[in-house]
């Protein structure tokens, strides 16, 4: 237990949720320069960028939606009954920078300051933003040797290169992972996978390096429970990152997102597969795609804070375990 006054959310009971400067989940706001950033255990932070998508552009704008209809998260889980603002000291860390007109640039300012993070030995749970934005994360996080990683998402991120062998997409970043060692291979696995294909060559390079690649129709055959019991089998005690692209749920709870896939997770089984992560050995998270320009009325941004939030209840139960 923190006991800290000063990382606990602002409550609806003192401050209507639509007032003040909205921050994730109504926390402080701690720059990473910040004294107090040094007792910060787990920092939210927006990636505003998406130089990497290739077709409908716009989940730069995710991050100022989704710390909007954060606003809207309490503080006790309603299921496990965590609080996961008592279990560690959580605070809104900012963007990171990025640079709009550059990608190699980009990545590298992303990376930057992520080294920060974690020189502070802070927890990072990042919303995007393009889906490359996990590659610059990466970089920082796997300092000590490749990670594991749980993916959700419709689609494997495992292309080599789009427009004439140009390496750094959306549609790139876990190839360029495990081909920098950042990523163990052994010990990553893709939930949901599903879409029209270009020719399948993203699949089966993934497959040979061994990753572990779970269609939806053997996600719902099997059903959540008995997958995710494989997910961590799979990933172990050793140290797990986990991303969660919001095109993995189904269009009709999350339109809002550059390339959506229909025959998706629901909302529910998307809450049921990220409490089952609990007891892992996770070192940080990601939610990405959030596009607000195809949802305005806000209920994608709403489903990816609801769902960020469990991110944190896991994170924070991990943080504790290990402490």
């Amino acid at each position: 237990m923190t006991g800290d006054d000063f990382f606990q959310p602002v409550s609806g009971f003192d401050l209507p949720r639509f007032a003040g400067i909205p921050t994730f989940m109504r926390l402080p706001h701690v720059g990473i320069a910040d004294d107090r950033a040094a007792d910060v255990d787990i920092g939210l932070i927006g990636v505003p960028w998406d130089g990497g998508t290739t077709n409908r552009a716009g989940a730069r704008h995710g991050p100022r939606q989704l710390r909007d209809l954060s606003t809207m998260i309490r503080q006790v889980h309603p299921h496990t009954g965590v609080n996961p603002f008592r279990l560690a000291r959580c605070a809104d860390l900012g963007d990171a920078p990025v640079n709009p007109a550059d990608v190699q640039d980009a990545l590298a300012r992303i990376t930057g300051f992520y080294d920060q993070v974690m020189d502070l030995g802070i927890t990072p749970l990042s919303a995007g933003g393009d889906h490359l934005v996990s590659l610059p994360i990466l970089r920082a996080l796997a300092r000590q040797g490749p990670l594991g990683m749980v993916q959700f998402d419709a689609h494997t991120d495992l292309f080599d290169g789009y427009f004439g062998g140009f390496r750094y997409t959306h549609g790139t970043p876990f190839r360029r992972a495990i081909e920098e060692e950042l990523l163990d291979p052994e010990r990553v696995i893709q939930v949901g996978i599903r879409g029209t294909m270009y020719d399948g060559e993203d699949i089966a390079w993934g497959e040979a390096q061994g990753v572990r690649i779970i269609m939806i129709e053997e996600l719902m055959e099997r059903g959540v429970e008995h997958v995710m019991d494989e997910v961590r089998e799979r990933v172990g005690r050793e140290p797990t990152y986990v991303t969660f692209d919001i095109d993995g749920i189904d269009p009709a709870f999350a339109p809002g997102t550059g390339t959506p896939e229909i025959g998706g997770f629901t909302s529910f089984q998307a809450q049921r597969m990220i409490r089952k992560l609990s007891g892992l050995n996770l070192v940080g998270a990601d939610l990405v795609e959030v596009s607000p320009p195809f949802d305005p009325s806000g209920g994608t941004a709403w489903l990816g804070a609801s769902l960020l939030f469990e991110l944190l209840c896991v994170l924070a139960t991990a943080r504790e375990a290990a402490a």
